[in-house]
Parts: structure tokens; C-alpha cells; sequence
């Protein structure tokens, strides 16, 4: 391999049609300690396909359930849909190094350039697909900031699928524009909780005036979704498949960084359900999993939804309602309900299971920043690469800024990567906040936790 100099590196590393992935990569594989079962919260037993079958599409089940097999070939007619917008750009930030004045070298996947804004059409078109293939009349599902929403509109238009949207209520309000986009692709839009279903109808008397939360919103969606023929649920997050989908990202980077002869020391993501982080770290995991590489993980939440931070690694509900099944993952109680911080993609009270997993092992760490924080590296980062990114990602930007302001200090030449997984162009009000100076900052309290963690199921083996 002939490694390029820095000046033949260029601002963006492009890959040809022909180095789009075949293969999703599973890195499930590679562990050695596998991520834990769901669980039927009933019996406790790990659930079954048979039983998992009237929530999730078939196919979609042999994946989630697949600990094996290190690669699943991607559909054809998924591959195609992809070349509409990938393989995606690696770009060096060349003038956000200048600006810090750092030796380090700073690198992001840029996830955005697809009308949904972000990585989530990686996953939705797959799981459309699915539904496609299986007859099914539709799908139901939650979304938080509105990108998998809308990425699930999109791919649902595509290939002529009903969409029933469940929206957390404070983004509904938050973020007009962004479910505008999913009613023009034929989604229909619900903010959650709701009074349409017997789940959102407890929720709300038991939370009078709640904001909502994604675990409310996934109650929802499940709830149509098994009371309805012709319908399953498909989600956005934390489970194994939607991180094998988003395997893509990491394959194309790793891909790119090989042709340049570029080894990143630090892989940096913002982490809310896990889908973009699992996504970004899945093929370097699996060179440091197989003792091949070694690289250093870093997971960024927000300050106000701490799930690796300040969470118990525990069996919990996906869900505020209880009609999910168990997952053991880091979590604050399915009756955790975050304050209505503006990272709406990260206001998940649990954690993916496979990075949960693998977080436990000593093998990512992981940091909280709170939100106003996190908008100044973001607006610092508009300023000097031209993108005004999503406050989700901005996290990764964030810790991104620190680790190079630490080279600067002592002097060492390190690769960083980070995910930029969206833009924020719909996030505008958020934005108007934080330039205004009225942007807030809310860090739950011990005592604001332990009411979460009460709702954290009891049985044996899973006391706190």
C-alpha cells in the first residue's frame, strides 16, 4: 500500500459505485461475549422468533437473532437504492484544524447528503424492504428528532408501503418542518404520547402534560402495530439489526482510510440508542475484537439522558407502556422521561445491547456534555467547515474539539474520526435558543434517577 502524504489526501475521499458494500457486517461474530437475549418480560425466558413474529418482519427476526454469522449479503434491490446517495464522502477537516491550531489530524463520515438528512435511510430502506417482501400493507414506528421518521417516509414512498409515524411530542412541536417532509412522502404523523391508543392514554394520565419521550413513542407504534393486520413494527435504534444495517458506515470509512494508508487512533460517536455509533465503530470493533488493531472508542451522550454515564447495566423495557420486550442494555427505567433537550434523536432511556455489551467490557468509554456546550462546538464547527450539523451529532463534534485541543497540548499527532451523522437545518429553533443566550442546561439529579430506575423490572437476576 502506498500511503499519501497530507497534502495528496484530499478535503473529500470519495469511493467509486463499485466499492459500495455487498456485505452487512455483523460484528456480533467477532464478541466473545455475546450481547444478552431479549427477553419475553412474561417468562423471562429469551424470546423466540415464533413469538417475535407478530411485532417484527421475518427476515428481520433471522437477523436480530443472528450471533454468527460475520456477513449478510445486502439485497440487490436495497444496493440499488443506496447508490442514490452512497457510498458517502470521508472528508478531512482540514480548516477546523487550522482554526484549533492542532497537530492533530481530524476526519469525519458525513451522513447527510440525502434528502432524510441523516444515516437512518440506511436502515429504513432495508427494513422496508423486509415488509416489502413479506406482502405487508405497512409499517408503524416512533421517532425522536423526525430523521428515522422521515428516512422511514421515504423509503416507505419508495416502495409503495403505508407509514404511521409516532413523533415524540415536545419534537412534533419542536420541528413542524421535519414532519412536514414525512406528510409529503405519505407518512402520517401522530405526536406522542397520544389519546389514540390505550397505551398513550395511560401514559398521559399517568404524566399529565409530559413532553413525551422515545419510550412512549415506540409504546405507540407497537401497539397499532399488532392491532392491525398487514402491519409490523420497525425501529430506528438499538436493535442488533439496525446496527448490522448500519455496519455501512464503518465499511466505506474503513474502506477509504485503507486506500490512503490513514489509521484512526480515536473513533469518536454520539451515542442516544446506539445506531450510528454501532454503525461507525462496527469493522474497526472488529480488527480490535479480533486482536488485528487496536483503536479507542468514545461514546457522547447527552448530559440530560446519561445512559452509559450514570445508567445500570440491567434487563428493561424498550418502552414507557411495557408492551416491548426486555433487553439487557444500560438504562435509566423505561419511566425515565428526559427533559426536552434538543438532541431529540439521543432522548432514549436505554442503550443498544450490542454497544451495551461491549461498553461493559472495558472496550468504549464514554462521556456526557451538557447542550449548550455541545452548540458551541457546533456553531464553531458551521464556522469552519461550512455545515451546520444536527445537535445529535454535534455531540461527536464536541468531544471531537476536546481530543484535539489535548494534542495541542501535548504535542501529539493523532487521527481522529468522528460521525457526522445529520445536518441541522430543521433544528433552527434550537439554533435561535442558543444564539439568543435562553438555551438551558438540566442535568437530572441522583433523586431524578432513582424514580427511573424504580421502573426497572425485578426478578432474579436482575435486582439492583
Amino acid at each position: 500500500m502506498t500511503v499519501k502524504t497530507a497534502k495528496e489526501i484530499p478535503y473529500k475521499i470519495y469511493l467509486s459505485e463499485n466499492e459500495l458494500p455487498k456485505y452487512y457486517y455483523n460484528v456480533r461474530a467477532d464478541m466473545k461475549v455475546k450481547p444478552a437475549p431479549l427477553l419475553n418480560p412474561a417468562t423471562h425466558e429469551p424470546l423466540t422468533k415464533e413469538q417475535m413474529e407478530p411485532i417484527f418482519c421475518s427476515e428481520l427476526i433471522d437477523q436480530e437473532l443472528d450471533n454468527d454469522t460475520q456477513y449478510i449479503e445486502i439485497p440487490e434491490e436495497v444496493r440499488d437504492f443506496y447508490k442514490m446517495y452512497r457510498p458517502s464522502p470521508l472528508v478531512r477537516a482540514y480548516c477546523l484544524e487550522k482554526k484549533l491550531d492542532t497537530p492533530a489530524k481530524i476526519y469525519y463520515k458525513f451522513e447527510g447528503n440525502n434528502t432524510s438528512g441523516s444515516h437512518k435511510l440506511n436502515s429504513a430502506i432495508a427494513q422496508a424492504y423486509y415488509a416489502k417482501k413479506q406482502g405487508l400493507k405497512g409499517v408503524t414506528t416512533e421517532t425522536g428528532a423526525g430523521q428515522w421518521g422521515t428516512a422511514l417516509s421515504m423509503a416507505c414512498a419508495y416502495l409503495g408501503l403505508d407509514c404511521k409515524v409516532y413523533m415524540v411530542k415536545v419534537s412534533y412541536e419542536q420541528k413542524p418542518f421535519r414532519r412536514e417532509v414525512m406528510r409529503t412522502y405519505g407518512a402520517s404523523v401522530t405526536p406522542s404520547p397520544s389519546d389514540t391508543t390505550a397505551v398513550g392514554r395511560r401514559i398521559l394520565e399517568a404524566h399529565p402534560g409530559t413532553t413525551g419521550s422515545l419510550g412512549c413513542a415506540i409504546s405507540e407504534a407497537v401497539e397499532v402495530a399488532t392491532s392491525n393486520d398487514g402491519y409490523r413494527y420497525v425501529l430506528g435504534s438499538v436493535l442488533n439489526q439496525v446496527l448490522l444495517h448500519q455496519s455501512i458506515i464503518g465499511e466505506e470509512t474503513m474502506t477509504a482510510m485503507d486506500k490512503y494508508g490513514i489509521k484512526p487512533d480515536l473513533i469518536i460517536g454520539c451515542a442516544g440508542g446506539g445506531s450510528n455509533l454501532g454503525g461507525l465503530i462496527a469493522p474497526f470493533m472488529g480488527k480490535k475484537l479480533r486482536g488485528e488493531e487496536d483503536y479507542r472508542f468514545i461514546a457522547v451522550e447527552p448530559a440530560s439522558c446519561p445512559s452509559f454515564t450514570r445508567g445500570k447495566y440491567m434487563y428493561d423495557f424498550c418502552d414507557t407502556g411495557m408492551v416491548c420486550p426486555l433487553a439487557k442494555m444500560y438504562t435509566l427505567g423505561h419511566d425515565f422521561i428526559p427533559s426536552p433537550n434538543h438532541a431529540g434523536g439521543l432522548r432514549f432511556h436505554g442503550m443498544s445491547p450490542i454497544l451495551s455489551e461491549l461498553y461493559h467490557q472495558g472496550l468504549m468509554e464514554a462521556r456526557s456534555y451538557e447542550q449548550t456546550s455541545v452548540f458551541e462546538a457546533a456553531e464553531y464547527f458551521a464556522r469552519c467547515e461550512g455545515i451546520l450539523p444536527a445537535p445529535e451529532s454535534s455531540h461527536a463534534i464536541r468531544a471531537a474539539i476536546d481530543e484535539a485541543l489535548k494534542c495541542k497540548e501535548t504535542g501529539e499527532e493523532k487521527t481522529i474520526l468522528f460521525g457526522l451523522t445529520g445536518t441541522g437545518y430543521f433544528d433552527l429553533t434550537a439554533y435561535r435558543q442558543y444564539n439568543d443566550h435562553t438555551m438551558t442546561d438540566y442535568i437530572p439529579t441522583d433523586e431524578d434517577l432513582a424514580k427511573g430506575f424504580e421502573s426497572i423490572p425485578k426478578f432474579p437476576g436482575n435486582e439492583l
